[in-house]
């Protein structure tokens, strides 16, 4: 019975999450157009620090849990599903695929292969210490700081559909909104860390296991709906940016304070050994679409979707 209990309550945190991360990308994007930012600005921000929310209020709890493997486990999880599922889906509700021609996005791309494997080179001796936690932090705002520094990037002004009445009271309740949604995500997070400890016990599988299977894809929701949502609106050129963003402050800002906080100690890698095999086949692969042909196809976006579904099938088989 308690098993169920962990169960439903893990689930419906997920949920919590899913809804929450939807109301905040709608609300942020209403506020970002009443301040009159640019849409390259609105599409980082969402992803680079909203939709890092999730994996950030996981990451803190996880760490003042003694567990903070769990967020390990989560993030490079979370990057392999970004670079594969999202990405494929994408793709697959665009009507053109997924253009790649931006020279910001080509040489973002070499900043998103470098910091999805950091972590992974970093904890190679066994702990990420809080050193390791200052450089990840370092890199992310390194990436922040190019990203920002030619004004030329932000060329394009956020539009919708739907035009938004640009009133003060009208994002100040989206402000409200976001904060409430906030508040839902300490929580929630806070019960997925314990649910996982949990699942942990009981079925005798390493945290750090968990993170990576379970934990990863629900706080990966937030990309995934962006991305299907900007495809099927026609705005696919958003999609790359966003995800690489989402990846970056992952990978960096969200690992690098979980380790300052309470520094990760994995005295055994091989449970992990799967998934780092499969983050480099998936970062590769990405990399060579971009760079070949600028442009991510549904043929592509299908073989990177099988990517991930081996990946799932070789983390039941071996783990």
């Amino acid at each position: 019975m308690e098993l169920i209990n962990y169960i439903l309550i893990f689930l419906l945190s997920c949920v919590a999450f899913y809804f929450s991360g939807e109301i905040i990308v709608k609300s942020f994007s209403r506020v970002a157009k009443f301040l009159g930012w640019k849409e390259f600005v609105v599409s980082f921000l969402l992803m680079a620090f909203i939709g890092s929310l999730p994996n950030l209020f996981v990451g803190i709890s996880s760490a003042l849990h003694n567990i903070p493997e769990l967020s390990f486990g989560e993030v490079i999880g979370g990057s392999v599903i970004n670079v594969t599922l999202a990405i494929a889906l994408a793709a697959l509700f665009s009507k053109n695929g997924i253009p790649a021609k931006s020279r910001t996005i080509n040489t973002s791309l070499i900043f998103t292969s470098i910091a999805a494997v950091l972590p992974v080179l970093l904890i190679w001796d066994g702990i990420l210490s809080r050193i390791d936690g200052i450089i990840l932090i370092s890199f992310f705002f390194f990436y922040i700081f190019w990203l920002f520094s030619k004004k030329d990037r932000f060329t394009k002004v956020c539009e919708d559909e739907q035009p938004i009445q640009k009133s003060f009271q009208g994002s100040l309740k989206s402000i409200i909104k976001i904060v409430f949604c906030l508040a839902i995500f300490a929580v929630a997070s806070d019960i997925i860390v314990r649910s996982a400890s949990f699942f942990a016990e009981s079925f005798d599988i390493p945290v750090m296991i968990i993170g990576l299977f379970i934990v990863a894809l629900g706080n990966c929701a937030p990309e995934i709906f962006f991305a299907i949502s900007t495809a099927r609106k026609g705005l696919e050129w958003m999609i790359l940016g966003a995800l690489m963003g989402a990846i970056v402050s992952h990978s960096t800002i969200v690992i690098g304070i979980v380790a300052m906080i309470n520094p990760i100690v994995i005295t055994d890698l091989s449970p992990f050994l799967i998934a780092r095999i499969f983050l480099v086949i998936a970062i590769s692969f990405f990399f060579f679409f971009v760079k070949t042909d600028h442009h991510i196809s549904r043929r592509e976006a299908v073989f990177l979707l099988f990517i991930y579904i081996f990946f799932i099938i070789s983390e039941m088989l071996f783990s």
